[in-house]
């Protein structure tokens, strides 16, 4: 009986976790537009397999400033969810929610400010693991979120000190977010390899643990 491991991931298993990124941004866009209370179209989102060393390169490189939210997940998978955003999106969705005008071009933020951006990446996620929970009949729990503003690669050492034990492979939807501005976000979703392989199986992968 052998391991799971992205290697192995068939194309018929990358189809299948790209349809619950697709899914799942699209329950989250619409989370989003209901909390900002205007029209909100997504494209379709790029789900890709990536080495986590190239992440913080897609996202115009290591020392981007960036605002992300941290989530573990427990009951029936382990793992953690995060949402990214560069900075001069994350100040539209705030001012979008706060309903105010954007004061100057900074690239920081007041503790009123963070707290809505926290609860934008909570409603976010969480809405995203919804799908998925719904998708696979598994119950994910989701922590009270972490929030920081810090450059990529600092906040992505958070999950990459918990995920360099699991392996070297994290998925990566990467969705753009429409109304009147551009608007960016990412989604990287982290479960062990043990909750992948529950994943798979409840969405009718019955070859998981051959290999």
């Amino acid at each position: 009986m052998g391991e799971l491991s992205f290697e192995r991931l068939t194309s018929q298993y990358l189809d299948i976790l790209k349809e619950i990124g697709n899914i799942g941004a699209g329950n989250a866009t619409s989370a989003l537009a209901q909390m900002l209370d205007t029209k909100v179209d997504m494209n379709v989102p790029q789900v890709r397999l990536l080495d986590f060393k190239e992440v913080g390169d897609l996202m115009g490189g290591a020392d981007q400033i960036m605002a992300g939210i941290y989530l573990a997940v427990e009951g029936d998978i382990d793992g953690s969810i995060m949402f990214l955003s560069g900075v001069k999106s994350a100040k539209i969705l705030v001012n979008k929610m706060m309903q105010q005008e954007p004061e100057d071009d900074s690239e920081g933020f007041t503790e009123i400010e963070l707290s809505a951006l926290q609860e934008i990446g909570n409603i976010i996620t969480g809405s995203y693991l919804n799908s998925m929970s719904m998708l696979t009949n598994l119950k994910m729990i989701p922590s009270v979120p972490y929030i920081a503003v810090d450059m990529a690669g600092a906040i992505l050492s958070v999950p990459a000190i918990e995920f360099g034990m699991m392996g070297d492979y994290i998925m990566l939807i990467e969705t753009k977010f429409f109304d009147d501005s551009d608007l960016n976000g990412y989604f990287i979703l982290l479960p062990d390899m043990e909750s992948w392989k529950k994943i798979l199986k409840a969405l009718g992968v019955s070859d998981v643990d051959n290999g």
